[in-house]
């Protein structure tokens, strides 16, 4: 009973946040014509970009969730967000046009995420690959330190995944409240009444990795505990 309870928990940690933000995100889609006089999500990224002389950053529009690619140097908007007019879509482009900031300033989270995410994308290749070779070390060798040796730089090229969300969630929460909400609120961007409601948008964007970060750390304390039996 005590094992079926920590699993809910668990699993309630790992993807409530998720559909939270599914939630709020869809939440204020509507009115889908609110922000229609004043343009929609990509025209207010492309306004904000270059009202901070960040003209060479394109505004380009996706199928792979809303984000900014520093090695293309684009912004880019799913088109709900790109062409839309809602509360949401000026809200997620002031969010990811925050991330241009960053990038543009050189801030040291920002810049520390880069690098960890592109050393986490070898590190899981090598995680997939020790993890599978173990058992094959362990059986060619007869020494069970070399499959543990194999393990344990499995473990920690999977760990490399866990750090880099960790560090994503201060980076996030950067974008949102330090960058696209003063942003918001100074230019006067939004209707009366709708600040309090991209706070919320923005705490949503700001989540989006928080179960990828549980996810990642849920993984991580499976094989650990597969590995102690």
């Amino acid at each position: 009973m005590l094992w079926i309870i920590l699993i809910i928990v668990i699993a309630g940690c790992v993807f409530l946040p998720g559909l939270w933000v599914k939630h709020i995100m869809n939440k204020f889609r509507q009115p889908a014509d609110r922000y229609c006089q004043q343009g929609s999500g990509g025209e207010l990224a492309r306004h904000l970009l270059d009202r901070f002389g960040l003209n060479d950053v394109k505004i380009e529009e996706t199928l792979d969730g809303d984000h900014y690619d520093p090695a293309a140097k684009a912004v880019r908007l799913t088109s709900d967000n790109y062409s839309g007019h809602s509360l949401t879509a000026v809200t997620v482009a002031a969010h990811e046009v925050g991330h241009a900031l960053q990038d543009s300033r050189g801030e040291t989270m920002f810049m520390t995420r880069q690098k960890l995410a592109r050393a986490a994308m070898v590190g899981e290749r090598i995680a997939g690959v020790m993890m599978l070779a173990a058992p094959v070390v362990l059986m060619l060798t007869r020494i069970p330190q070399a499959g543990a040796l194999t393990i344990l730089i499995g473990l920690l090229s999977m760990g490399l995944s866990t750090i880099v969300h960790l560090v994503t969630l201060p980076v996030e929460f950067d974008a949102s409240y330090g960058k696209a909400l003063p942003i918001l609120k100074e230019g006067k961007y939004l209707h009366d009444g709708d600040l309090k409601h991209a706070e919320k948008i923005l705490k949503a964007a700001a989540l989006t990795y928080v179960a990828g970060s549980l996810a990642s750390l849920l993984n991580l304390g499976r094989w650990i505990a597969v590995l102690r039996r």
